[in-house]
């Protein structure tokens, strides 16, 4: 191919620009995927940068400093800056710096490239406490039982470990995908969804069986953990958000696998069941009376002797259950999630502890393909009323943000935006509770919040997907992992201030599937700190190819 044939483009910082209209696009994107991570994919020119994480993950699934230097090579238009060489080469050099093996008993064999970086690791505190003798002045021995501590404390100090202990296999368990002639419905994995389970699998080999898959919201990560737990054949352990996603994820289990109602355990504040696989949450787990008590479901994580360990949204995975799940190295572990942005900037712990990420696949690509509902976003922006723009200006910030956020006005523009829609269901979703009662109460529409049961839940669930409810209201509950297939409208009125993670779980409310057209809509307080933060939230998003259209609606345009 020509020079100019070639769609990328390498800028010193690291950033790869990659050309969409060049015939060589999809060749490309699928060869620079693997060790780039993606940053943004708007129309015309695609966004990656490499990383010592990026480059980790590739050599976690055994791609070499070479393939990725021919990648670059065969694509690039203009050669690669030296300095990002030089950066690729070190992040590959630290990746096998440090690797742990299998050795004797309980003990885990770690060995180390040179004598000099031993020393510069072992001046690490937190990993010179972890020493269980010398072996040679390259080697030293670690219990097995603090592998994930180990690992953990290793990446802090800009080296991630190169895993090769390996797996214990637990307890079988004869678990299939089930087909027509085994009683159920006609179902098969897309392509997109065997490649993620092979990519985690990697042939069963020592290098898989730990690992992250990303993939949007819709697009079936769910179909991914079952057909991971059919190849595994062993014990599960799968820990959700909420119950609501517990009790999905049960459904979905009896639905497509071979497993019966007795194989399955729910594991929430109304039922303690520990079954071959158990499902939970990671509020049930990191539950205890008081901040000085001691998590008193944590022992659920070692109850059962589980092969394979699922976190659905590992994103959100709350600090005591990574402490915990450094304790258990031993068993698989698989992460789903729509996006791994953390706004704590945990990304690293994600990968030290529960695996790097294995799968990886741009929302506009499936939604091209009919994968996931095309949708259109839009940004209303609106004033505050005479009397709360004096009271805002005299408060501080957070008091600011709460003042715009619960803007009045908002409830007069939710009417029209419904009107707009009357034959499709509305979710309505915010952050405070006092304003979404009032909403609620002024729409005479159902209201879900964090204290509402979770068998009323489940009933406002089934009736909005019956069509019973035409709208309904709901809290940050819904954020994450709540299947209403048919929803087709979003109307966000309050947010989490920047939280890019949250626009996105938000909009994957209405992805799955569908014939029509979703709509996503963003209620903005025009002139307030609540347009800087929508900023912020919307990023990831028009990373992703997403437009927003902004619409400016002043009093006049609003029926009080």
């Amino acid at each position: 191919m020509s020079i100019q044939d070639k769609p990328i483009i390498v800028q010193s910082d690291g950033s790869i620009l990659l050309e969409v209209q060049s015939p060589e696009f999809e060749r490309a994107r699928d060869a620079i995927l693997p060790f780039a991570e993606l940053i943004k994919s708007p129309e015309y020119v695609h966004t990656y940068r490499i990383t010592p994480l990026s480059v980790w993950n590739a050599a976690a699934l055994g791609i070499s400093h070479t393939d990725v230097l021919q990648a670059l090579g065969r694509y690039c238009r203009y050669e690669v800056p030296s300095g990002v060489l030089f950066k690729i080469r070190d992040a590959f050099e630290r990746w096998d710096a440090v690797r742990m093996m299998k050795h004797e008993g309980r003990e885990l064999l770690v060995e180390v490239k040179s004598a000099e970086l031993l020393d510069q690791i072992l001046a690490k505190p937190g990993i010179r406490d972890m020493v269980r003798r010398q072996v040679s002045p390259r080697i030293f021995t670690i219990d097995e039982q603090v592998r994930g501590r180990f690992k953990h404390q290793l990446i802090k100090a800009g080296f991630p470990a190169h895993d090769l202990v390996g797996y214990d296999t637990g307890d079988r368990l004869d678990i299939a995908v089930r087909d027509v002639t085994s009683g159920g419905r006609e179902f098969a994995l897309r392509r997109y969804q065997k490649e993620a389970c092979d990519h985690f699998w990697a042939g069963g080999s020592i290098r898989g069986g730990q690992g992250i898959v990303v993939l949007p919201c819709g697009a079936g990560k769910t179909i991914v953990g079952i057909e991971v737990m059919a190849r595994a054949r062993t014990q599960t352990l799968i820990m959700c958000t909420n119950v609501s996603a517990v009790r999905q994820w049960i459904t979905e289990l009896l639905d497509k696998t071979t497993l019966g109602r007795e194989d399955i355990g729910e594991y929430s504040g109304n039922k303690k069941e520990v079954r071959p696989v158990t499902v939970t949450t990671y509020q049930m787990l990191t539950y205890r009376k008081s901040r000085q008590s001691e998590f008193e479901h944590m022992q659920l994580m070692k109850a059962r002797n589980w092969g394979l360990l699922v976190y659905d949204e590992v994103h959100v995975v709350p600090a005591p259950v990574f402490r915990a799940t450094t304790e258990i190295q031993a068993k698989r572990r698989l992460g789903l999630t729509a996006t791994l942005i953390r706004e704590d900037g945990l990304e690293e712990d994600a990968f030290s502890l529960v695996g790097p990420k294995c799968y990886d696949v741009p929302w506009k690509e499936l939604e091209q393909k009919g994968f996931i509902a095309e949708a259109i976003c839009y940004e209303i922006r609106l004033p505050l009323s005479p009397e709360k723009q004096r009271e805002y200006v005299m408060q501080g910030d957070r008091a600011q943000f709460r003042i715009a956020s619960e803007n009045i006005l908002k409830d007069a523009v939710l009417k029209r935006i419904i009107q707009q829609h009357p034959d499709e269901p509305v979710l309505i979703i915010g952050q405070y509770v006092s304003q979404l009662r009032r909403i609620a109460d002024k729409l005479r529409a159902p209201l879900i919040t964090g204290s509402t049961p979770n068998a009323k839940r489940d009933s406002l669930y089934a009736a909005f997907r019956g069509g019973e409810i035409p709208v309904l209201v709901v809290s940050k509950v819904a954020n994450f992992a709540i299947d209403l297939p048919d929803a087709s409208v979003a109307i966000q009125v309050s947010g989490t201030f920047g939280s890019r993670q949250e626009e996105a779980q938000r909009l994957g409310r209405i992805l799955r599937p569908k014939c029509r057209v979703s709509t996503f809509y963003t209620l903005v307080s025009r002139r307030t700190s609540e347009e800087e933060f929508a900023h912020k939230r919307q990023i990831f998003l028009a990373e992703q190819g997403y437009k927003y259209t902004i619409e400016e609606w002043g009093l006049r345009d609003i029926d009080l």
